[in-house]
């Protein structure tokens, strides 16, 4: 019997603990829903207060392991809600860690409208480099695409 229990406390721990793991990580609907949101408060104040915002508002542009990017077309970062110090930076040449030049993968799925997009790249709360898919939109009106990735 005691080693039932034991069993029995081991399971319900591993089970605890991976529920709490799935918690901490967005889906791919929070992604879209986010992004969506994205979008919204940039067409309500526009882009330099929302850009603004996505960059220092973390309670509300950031959920879970979920954060809000914009990039314009030519690569350029313009607002990035876990590394500030993106912001400014080019990064159309970027790589992932398997060679994939997922900026420009980004761009191109943006400005056909929308889509998923999956590579890899180093998450902000594991800070390990993990797998990633995210879903980019392109912004109405501007040169630029805003996009929220869910670490896989």
């Amino acid at each position: 019997m005691k080693i039932f229990r034991a069993f029995l406390v081991v399971i319900v721990s591993a089970f605890l603990s991976l529920s709490a793991m799935a918690e901490d990580h967005g889906t791919k609907d929070e992604a879209k829903a986010l992004v969506n949101a994205a979008l919204a408060h940039i067409k309500q104040v526009g882009n330099t207060t929302a850009f603004n915002d996505f960059n220092t508002d973390k309670a509300t542009w950031t959920k879970k392991d979920l954060y809000v990017v914009v990039q314009d077309t030519k690569g350029v970062v313009l607002a990035h809600g876990a590394n500030e110090k993106l912001v400014g930076k080019n990064l159309i040449d970027f790589k992932d860690q398997n060679g994939k030049l997922f900026v420009q993968e980004l761009i191109a799925t943006g400005t056909k409208g929308e889509g998923w997009v999956d590579y890899d790249f180093s998450n902000p709360v594991s800070k390990k480099v993990e797998p990633k898919s995210s879903y980019v939109k392109k912004i109405p009106g501007f040169d630029g695409i805003v996009l929220v990735g869910v670490y896989r």
